[in-house]
């Protein structure tokens, strides 16, 4: 199958998950005071988040998230017919997703009061994750070789743009009282510190009882049973779960079983040259975690 890309603004995008129209999309959309974004790069944990919130909205009551999918439950704004659906929604608040970076963010966010969640992830897991994600989805060429991948997860041509200007546009808004970041690492670490601390952020007060449901439900073993979650409800044009499950493995640390030490001190050297002057730490810059 051929996979076509489109650039925007500087930035490359899978053609057939984003809008043809998306200035009108960008500069139109109607944000409203109560939107909640799930704002990631593309393998941060963005399906997780989605149940995450799913379930916290209603106050932990998985029927929501076992008998609607999750692209119907906080569509991608950026996608094909997801303004029209989010326009539609009798949902509040909304829950809406996106991959965008902040500059082609809705103009409308600007100034309003609606709440955004980044999450980030250890660069190092997302090149492994996307590599296998890329070998079964129609959104990415199917890569070579584990190291050409890294290449190209590193090169300024990536889908979604460079991972290093995506969090660093993104956590320019570190601060305000509508902007959230937490990283994966810290929700495998202690998941329900972080629920509770996200139903803070949201003005979300949840019985403990609540808490204990939302935690259950977003085990990485129940959402990959939940065909609401793993994709696999999509049209075997979209995604070959022969090839690699949607939701892989979802721990802490992979990429150290698939990196050579050569790609290691490759993606270092990368890293650092990129990093060197950010002063946001992260827990893989440490040996904390």
């Amino acid at each position: 199958m051929s996979v076509s890309y489109v650039q925007y603004n500087g930035i490359l995008f899978p053609q057939m998950s984003i809008s043809e129209d998306f200035a009108s999309v960008e500069n139109e959309f109607q944000v409203r005071d109560d939107d909640i974004f799930n704002v990631t790069y593309p393998k941060s944990g963005t399906t997780w988040m989605i149940d995450i919130l799913s379930l916290i909205q209603k106050n932990g009551d998985p029927t929501w998230t076992k008998t609607v999918p999750n692209w119907d439950r906080a569509p991608w704004i950026e996608t094909p017919g997801s303004v029209e659906k989010l326009n539609l929604s009798k949902q509040c608040p909304r829950l809406i997703t996106s991959h965008l970076p902040i500059h082609m963010f809705m103009k409308s966010f600007e100034g309003s009061k609606a709440k955004v969640i980044y999450t980030i992830r250890n660069p190092k897991d997302i090149a492994v994750s996307l590599y296998y994600f890329a070998k079964m989805s129609a959104f990415y060429r199917e890569p070579e070789s584990m190291d050409t991948f890294i290449k190209y997860f590193l090169s300024k041509d990536v889908l979604y743009g460079s991972w290093f200007n995506h969090i660093k546009g993104w956590l320019e808004l570190q601060g305000k009282d509508n902007f959230m970041f937490q990283t994966y690492e810290d929700l495998k670490l202690d998941l329900r510190g972080s629920v509770v601390k996200l139903c803070k952020f949201l003005g979300k007060e949840l019985k403990d009882k609540e808490v204990d449901s939302v935690v259950e439900n977003v085990s990485f073993n129940n959402m990959k049973e939940n065909t609401m979650s793993n994709f696999t409800l999509l049209p075997a044009g979209y995604m070959d779960h022969e090839k690699s499950p949607f939701m892989r493995k979802g721990i802490v640390g992979d990429w150290k079983n698939h990196f050579t030490v050569a790609q290691n001190e490759y993606f270092d050297k990368i890293y650092k040259m990129n990093m060197q002057d950010f002063s946001v730490k992260f827990p893989w810059d440490t040996n904390t975690h």
